[in-house]
C-alpha cells in the first residue's frame, strides 16, 4: 500500500496545543510617530514618553545634530535624495537600540526604503492624522522650513498630503487630531495604542511567489494599507456577492481609499455553490474588463470559499494572470479556502473540476467578520478546522477541548483556530503546491473530501447540504473506513463523530437532511479529480497527526460502508 504520513511533514511549524490566550503576540521595541508638518508628533511624541515612561527622540534634530547644520541647509547643499539616506540612517540606528518613542519628519514614512527599515524593526507605528485646515493653523510661521519656502503652505501641504497619506495609511494604529489640547490628543493616543490588537503574521513560503496570511480584527478599516505594498499598482476590482457586499463591502471600501487604491468596479455575484460555474465565470470577467482592468490591476475576493474560488479563477486567466487579494469572510474560508492558490468552478461531473493555481499577493482574515455569521455557516467551517487538527495532532486535542468556544463565536478561540489552520495549511503548500507529491503531500488535505465532494455533488450544491456539512460527514467516514481497513482503532470513529456531532456538526450520512443512493456517491467518487490510474484515493487514519494517502482500497469495503450508513 502506497502511503504517506501527516507527520511525515517536517516543514509544519510546531503548532501549541494550549489555549488561544496563550499565543498573544510580543510587544513592539519602539513607537515611531508619522504624519504630516504641524500633526504635532514631536510635542505627542514627548507627552506620550512620559506617560510610558520611555525616552523620546526627534528625528530632525538627531539628523542635525549628527550632519552639525540645519536640514535646510542640508536640502540646500546636498539635496533630498542625500538627506533621505542620512534620514534612514539614524532612523535605523535609534531604532536599533532600547526601546523609545521616535518622532520622525513628515517624510520619512512616505520614503520606501526607510518605511521597509521601520517595519523591519518590530516598532508599532502610529499615524497622526489631520485635516488641511489644522495642519495650515499649526505650521504658521514655519516659512524656514524647506518645502514652505517662496510657497503657498496650503498648496503645498495639499500636495504632500495627496503624496504621503497613502504611504501614513500602511501605519498600525491611525489617530485623527484636531485643535483639542494636547493632553487629550496624548489621552487618546494612549488610548489606541493600548486598545489595538496586533495582526498576526504567518508567511507561506514559496519564494518569489510567498505571500502572508495576515489574521487580526479591523483589518478591513486597514485594507489598503496592508495591500498596497504588495500590488504593482493602487487599483482594484472587487468582487463578493450579494449577502456578503451589504455587510462587509463599505468598511473594505473606506479601508482602501485611506491608502488611495482605486475601486475600478464592485461585482456582486448571487451567493451559494451555483456561482461557481463558467456562466458566472464569463458574467464576472466581462464586469470587470469593462471597467479597464489591466494586468496591474489586482482582483480583490471579498467573502467566503465561493467568492474565493470564482474570483481568484477570475484573476488566473484574466489578461492570462493578474494580482489577486483574499479577504475571507467565513471560517470555513479563512481556514482553508483562502490560503493554497486553489481557484475554479464547478462542472456537472462534479466540484472544482475547472480550475487553476493562482497564488494571492495577500491573505486579509479579518476575524471581526466572522461575528456576522449565521450558526450554521460557523459550524460549517469549523469542520475545516477539525480535519486540520486531524491531520496535525495536538490541534486535535485543541478541538476537544476548545472546539465548543469556537462554535459559540469567543474571539480568542476563532483567532488561535485561523491561525494554526493557516500554519498547517501553509506549511502543506509551500512543500507541495501543486499537489504533485507522488503520495501525501497537499493531498492529505482531502482528508474526507473525497466522501464530502460525492455528497455536495449528489445533492446538486443546492445549499441543503453545506460544504463544511458534507465535509463533517465525510471525517466520519474516513475515520470509520480507517477502522474497518485495520488502520486504526474500532473506538477512533466514535470518539471523531462524538466531537463533530458535539458541536452541532453532522458526522454520519444519516444525519444529513435527505437520503443518497449508492451508486450515484460511488459514481461521484469514480470520477474525484484526485485518483490516480483509474483507483479512488482516500487519505486515512491512523491516530490524531498520523494520517496517509492510500490508492489501494476495495471498492467493495467503500460500498458496504456506505450501505450501512443508509445509502440506498
Amino acid at each position: 500500500m502506497s502511503r504517506n504520513s501527516a507527520s511525515d511533514l517536517s516543514a509544519t511549524e510546531e503548532l501549541s496545543p494550549s489555549p488561544p490566550e496563550a499565543a498573544a503576540p510580543p510587544r513592539a521595541r519602539a513607537l515611531v510617530l508619522v504624519g504630516m508638518p504641524g500633526a504635532g508628533k514631536t510635542a505627542i511624541g514627548r507627552r506620550l514618553a512620559a506617560r510610558l515612561g520611555l525616552p523620546f527622540r526627534d528625528a530632525d534634530a538627531e539628523i542635525e545634530a549628527a550632519a552639525g547644520m540645519p536640514i535646510t541647509e542640508i536640502f540646500a547643499r546636498y539635496g533630498e535624495p542625500h538627506f533621505r539616506d542620512g534620514e534612514r540612517r539614524v532612523i535605523t540606528r535609534l531604532l536599533a537600540g532600547p526601546p523609545l518613542v521616535l518622532a520622525t519628519g513628515g517624510g520619512a514614512f512616505a520614503d520606501a526604503a526607510t518605511r521597509a527599515a521601520i517595519k523591519a524593526s518590530g516598532a508599532t507605528t502610529l499615524w497622526l492624522r489631520c485635516d488641511l485646515p489644522t495642519l495650515l493653523r499649526r505650521v504658521a510661521g514655519r516659512e524656514h522650513r524647506p518645502m514652505f519656502l517662496n510657497a503657498d503652505p496650503a498648496e503645498v501641504l495639499q500636495r504632500l498630503m495627496a503624496a504621503r497619506h497613502p504611504f501614513y495609511a500602511e501605519a498600525d494604529v491611525t489617530v485623527t487630531c484636531s485643535d483639542e489640547s494636547l493632553e487629550t490628543t496624548t489621552r487618546r493616543v494612549q488610548e489606541a495604542l493600548e486598545g489595538a490588537v496586533p495582526p498576526r503574521r504567518l508567511a507561506v513560503g514559496l519564494g518569489e511567489r510567498g505571500y502572508e496570511v495576515v489574521v487580526g480584527p479591523g483589518l478591513l478599516a486597514r485594507a489598503g494599507g496592508l495591500i498596497a505594498p504588495v500590488l504593482p499598482a493602487r487599483r482594484v476590482v472587487v468582487v463578493s456577492d450579494a449577502a456578503v457586499a451589504p455587510l462587509h463591502l463599505p468598511a473594505l471600501r473606506e479601508g482602501l481609499a485611506a491608502a488611495e487604491v482605486k475601486v475600478l468596479a464592485e461585482i456582486a455575484v448571487p451567493p451559494g455553490e451555483a456561482s461557481k460555474d463558467f456562466a458566472r465565470l464569463q458574467d464576472v470577467l466581462e464586469a470587470m474588463l469593462a471597467a479597464g482592468l489591466d494586468r496591474r490591476t489586482a482582483v480583490v475576493a471579498l467573502g467566503g470559499g465561493v467568492v474565493g474560488d470564482l474570483a481568484g479563477f477570475a484573476a488566473a486567466v484574466a489578461m492570462r494572470g493578474v494580482p489577486f487579494v483574499q479577504v475571507p469572510t467565513t471560517l470555513l474560508a479563512q481556514v482553508d479556502s483562502s490560503v493554497g492558490g486553489k481557484t475554479g468552478v464547478n462542472l456537472r461531473a462534479g466540484k472544482n473540476l475547472a480550475g487553476a493555481f493562482h497564488q494571492p499577493r495577500i491573505v486579509l482574515a479579518d476575524t471581526d467578520t466572522l461575528a456576522t455569521l449565521p450558526p450554521r455557516e460557523l459550524r460549517a467551517g469549523y469542520a475545516e478546522v477539525a480535519k486540520h487538527g486531524l491531520l496535525q495532532g495536538p490541534l486535535w486535542d485543541w478541538c476537544e477541548r476548545h472546539g465548543a468556544e469556537v462554535i459559540a463565536g469567543d474571539a480568542a478561540a476563532l483567532t488561535h483556530a485561523v491561525l494554526e489552520s493557516c500554519r498547517l495549511k501553509g506549511a502543506i503548500v509551500a512543500a507541495d503546491e501543486r499537489e504533485e507529491s507522488a503520495e501525501g503531500g497537499r493531498a492529505l488535505l482531502n482528508l474526507g473530501h473525497t466522501f464530502g465532494h460525492a455528497i455536495e455533488a449528489e445533492a446538486g450544491f443546492d445549499g441543503s447540504v453545506l460544504h463544511g456539512e458534507a465535509v463533517a460527514v465525510g471525517l466520519g467516514l474516513a475515520a470509520a473506513l480507517s477502522a474497518r481497513l485495520g488502520h486504526c482503532s474500532q473506538e477512533w470513529p466514535s470518539r471523531v463523530i462524538a466531537h463533530l456531532a458535539a458541536c452541532g456538526l453532522p458526522a454520519r450520512l444519516a444525519d444529513l437532511p435527505r437520503r443518497f443512493a449508492l451508486e450515484g456517491l460511488m459514481g461521484r467518487m469514480a470520477k474525484d479529480k484526485k485518483n490516480r490510474d483509474g483507483a479512488m484515493r482516500f487519505v486515512l487514519m491512523r491516530a490524531p497527526g498520523d494520517c496517509f494517502t492510500s490508492s489501494e482500497v476495495p471498492p467493495e469495503a467503500v460500498a458496504a460502508l456506505l450501505r450501512d450508513e443508509g445509502a440506498a
